[in-house]
């Protein structure tokens, strides 16, 4: 089913859609090219502290359920990776590929993670060669400007997707040594080009589930939905409500 969109001037009131960067945000949530929203950390964000800490909805705010799935769903998420790699450090971090290492030095399935959640929170310990403090002070320093990358292969509406979302940030807040950070060698990867990437072809799917984007989930198999339809339909008819209400504020506002 192609997605109906709401008025053009009523989601130029509501969506800030960061076009130069390619991000489309409401209320702080960035929208992707798939189930998952991003509730943190925003683009931009200088990060340190203990650990790498990446809030996702895996629901797309309620319009998918969480698993277990049925066997012939035709909406479903099969998994989520996610690394955090530069271009100008040659890094490529995994944090979590879906199988757990030893002591968490990568994560595990996330879609498992927090039972009865829609919101996950990935919690990964920074490696050692990013401990410090402040912007890189040397030519052959690990720390930055990064990019969080978030991998979804899912299902919607019996089609196969796999996209690629990036979140730039930048490792310039005190991280110090915990006694847990694992060697960095040991979490890194060899980083592919972005011709190697191609995101664009990946994300051909575009961003999904944002303000407007009335794409009603298919779903099956599992108990509570007689018509396979899901919560979707419902959640976009008391947003599209909210989305009025919103807009009757700000004419009232303009009035005043």
């Amino acid at each position: 089913m192609k997605p109906q969109l709401y008025p053009a001037f009523l989601l130029s009131l509501i969506v800030a859609d960061t076009t130069a960067l390619n991000f489309t945000i409401f209320n702080g949530q960035i929208f992707t090219p798939g189930f998952v929203v991003l509730d943190a950390p925003q683009p931009g964000t200088p990060l340190g502290g203990d650990t790498l800490e990446v809030a996702l909805d895996v629901t797309a705010n309620g319009k998918l359920r969480l698993p277990p799935y049925g066997d012939d769903s035709p909406s479903r998420i099969n998994n989520i990776t996610i690394f955090l790699y530069s271009y100008d450090t040659g890094r490529n971090f995994t944090i979590t590929n879906g199988t757990a290492s030893t002591n968490d030095v990568t994560l595990g399935d996330i879609m498992q993670s927090e039972s009865g959640s829609t919101v996950k929170h990935v919690k990964w310990t920074w490696p050692t060669c990013l401990i410090g403090d402040g912007k890189p002070d040397t030519a052959d320093s690990d720390r930055g400007a990064y990019n969080i990358s978030i991998r979804q292969n899912f299902r919607l509406n019996g089609e196969d997707h796999y996209t690629i979302f990036d979140v730039p940030i930048s490792v310039t807040n005190e991280i110090e040594f915990t006694g847990g950070n694992p060697p960095c060698d040991s979490v890194n990867s060899p980083l592919l080009t972005p011709e190697e990437v191609d995101a664009e072809s990946a994300n051909s799917v575009g961003v999904l589930f944002a303000p407007g984007d009335a794409t009603v989930v298919q779903q099956s198999g599992t108990s509570g939905d007689e018509d396979g339809i899901g919560a979707g339909i419902h959640a976009i008819d008391s947003t599209l409500a909210s989305y009025w209400i919103y807009l009757f504020s700000i004419i009232c506002l303009m009035i005043i």
